[in-house]
């Protein structure tokens, strides 16, 4: 499979520290990027937003607003799932790229990194989502994992979608065998089933009592 590093783009050059702001607005111009890095010496210094961008006098130089730069990079040996991160936590459409030295090496851009995450296995491969939640302190991914292998089924891939102090979702990806025993296990083991399953016995049964239940009250 392809690395994530193997789509550090190189074909549009930073701008320097002493270009003017009209090189910035140029390359919005032809380009969809909400932001642009800027070097000096070779060195990262920032990425220049769009927005700002169009407010600025188109004669300055991007060094009187080195002020208002946006400093969030990656790392090259960063893995994709925290590379994607940083897309969402900066609200952005372009991430620079820096080795160890902070030397600038190119950047990243979303649409790239979509296209490696269709890739990935918890995407590419067919299999069921289960959404679960349990109380934060009560869940371990070694108990999850233990459930879903017990059950003859493999992990594809999981997260944790959301977590405060009282409780934790979790996201698994598993292959389909034993869809049903898996789901029914997680509920033995008190996890509250968030997603809606056809597979799920358990609430058919209950959809059944109730659709009975109906037309006993209707006679």
């Amino acid at each position: 499979m392809t690395e994530i590093k193997d789509f550090i783009n190189n074909q549009v050059e930073p701008l320097q520290s002493n270009d003017f702001i009209v090189d910035v607005q140029n390359i919005f111009l032809d380009f969809e990027y909400t932001h642009f890095p800027i070097i000096e010496n070779d060195v990262f210094i920032g990425s220049i937003g769009r927005d700002e961008a169009e407010m600025y006098t188109s004669t300055d130089s991007i060094n009187e607003h080195k002020y208002g730069l946006h400093r969030f990079f990656v790392r090259e040996k960063m893995n994709w799932f925290d590379v994607f991160e940083e897309f969402s936590k900066n609200h952005t459409n372009i991430l620079p790229i820096l080795d160890e030295k902070n030397q600038y090496l190119g950047f990243y851009e979303l649409d790239d990194v979509l296209h490696f995450l269709n890739e990935t296995t918890f995407i590419k491969e067919n299999g069921g989502i289960i959404v679960i939640e349990k109380n934060t302190n009560d869940f371990t991914f070694s108990q999850i994992t233990q459930i879903i292998e017990s059950n003859d089924a493999k992990i594809l891939g999981l997260f944790i979608s959301y977590s405060d102090s009282e409780t934790t979702q979790i996201t698994v990806k598993t292959t389909l065998n034993n869809f049903n025993e898996i789901i029914q296990t997680f509920r033995r083991y008190n996890y509250t089933i968030l997603s809606e399953h056809q597979e799920d016995s358990y609430l058919n049964s209950l959809k059944e009592r109730s659709d009975y239940l109906d037309k006993y009250l209707s006679i």
